[in-house]
């Protein structure tokens, strides 16, 4: 495939790429390109946030290029300061290991094994010397350091900064310098990182390491990145129900974002699809990569079951309309009811329900910017908002 076909494969859900010109031209040299991500063992389970730089390497393997899997369990015991206000507890060695041990066997549910060159970090930072280190130190500055905004802001604020704390870009960068790396892939929260990895090749009189960063994946509270930590993850261990489901509760808005980045489909394919069967093959999709094909059936029908085949109202889009003072105004004016009398007979009948209980009285009020979900009969369901 031509450098520029492989580019618009590789740009899908990308931020920034540092840069176009010089991935092309990699790309365009003919030779497989060393492409890295590191990942830092420091919880045991993989979830749909870290899956995104994931399957960005898939897709550089699927083009032909060697995908390098770093296991960081030599940086992992000092932890990435990225986005943290204080100093972070460090991790023991055997706690690092176990969790490496988990990240090999869940990393293949996305990667090809016979594709993955998978490192660890210790292998060259373990055995360098003092003079080693502090060879490394002569290449950054302190001043270059505060100037990332997480140092900074914990500099103006009077929070301590540890010496070691200032190793860890140092150390990101200088994985990228051992394995000759083309392409380095990460969030656009390891932007300072990504960038030294290019300063230190350079120092080191190698060709700069492209720099590809993804957005971090928005986490089911619909608010801040998706962490474990956070209580806003989804694990791709969990339960093919649990996936399903929780995939389920996120937002329409957010649903397009977890499309671009988790799944391959095509999203303007997607977009004419009614909002809950697009979330529904969402979570099809995301379920089956995890599991089986017939997981992901069953988890639908689990959900379906449980959830929409009770509720009529599920698949209903929330429409608005000018607000009225009763029900019955309502009603009539959207010809639902052909009269007041049709109202009032309906209600004596118990045929009208807002909000699953029944109205009984004739003059039932109604409240300004509150769903309502009204049933009228046995086959009319309306959900609706009214605006003042």
């Amino acid at each position: 495939m031509d450098a520029k076909k492989q580019l618009d494969i590789i740009r899908r859900g990308t931020v920034e790429v540092i840069s176009e010109n010089g991935l092309l031209a990699k790309l365009g040299k003919g030779r497989p390109l060393v492409v890295k991500a590191g990942f830092d063992p420091s919880a045991p389970d993989i979830h749909l946030g870290h899956t995104v730089l994931l399957r960005k390497m898939r897709h550089f393997q699927d083009l032909g290029h060697k995908v390098v899997f770093l296991i960081g369990d030599f940086t992992g015991m000092i932890g990435d300061p990225t986005g943290r206000s204080e100093i972070r507890k460090r991790l023991a060695e055997k706690e690092v290991k176990e969790n490496a041990k988990t990240y090999k066997n869940q990393v293949f549910k996305i990667l090809d094994p016979k594709k993955t060159q998978v490192v660890f970090n210790s292998k060259w930072l373990r055995s360098m010397n003092l003079k080693d280190t502090l060879e490394l130190t002569s290449h950054s500055t302190v001043s270059q350091l505060l100037a990332r905004a997480d140092f900074n802001e914990r500099y103006k604020s009077g929070k301590d900064i540890s010496l070691l704390e200032f190793m860890y870009p140092l150390l990101q960068a200088y994985d990228s310098v051992y394995l000759k790396a083309d392409v380095e892939l990460g969030g656009t929260d390891q932007k300072f990182n990504l960038l030294l990895g290019r300063e230190l090749q350079k120092d080191y009189v190698q060709e700069q390491q492209v720099v590809i960063m993804m957005p971090l994946l928005i986490g089911l509270d619909g608010q801040q990145k998706m962490s474990k930590s956070f209580g806003n993850h989804i694990g791709i261990n969990e339960k093919p129900e649990e996936i399903f489901g929780k995939l389920m509760s996120i937002s329409d808005e957010l649903m397009f974002q977890y499309y671009e980045l988790l799944t391959d489909e095509n999203l303007d394919e997607v977009k004419k699809l009614h909002p809950m069967e697009a979330k529904k093959k969402l979570a099809y999709t995301i379920v089956k990569q995890y599991h089986r094909a017939d997981s992901a059936k069953t988890a639908c029908a689990d959900f379906e079951n449980k959830f929409q085949k009770r509720d009529p109202f599920t698949e209903l889009k929330l429409e608005t309309r000018p607000f009225k003072a009763t029900l019955c105004d309502f009603l009539v004016s959207d010809k639902i009811c052909s009269s007041r009398s049709d109202y009032r007979r309906l209600v004596e009948q118990g045929a009208i329900e807002v909000n699953g209980a029944k109205v009984k009285g004739h003059e039932f009020k109604l409240e300004p910017d509150r769903e309502c979900r009204i049933r009228v009969g046995k086959k009319r369901f309306l959900k609706v908002a009214f605006k003042p």
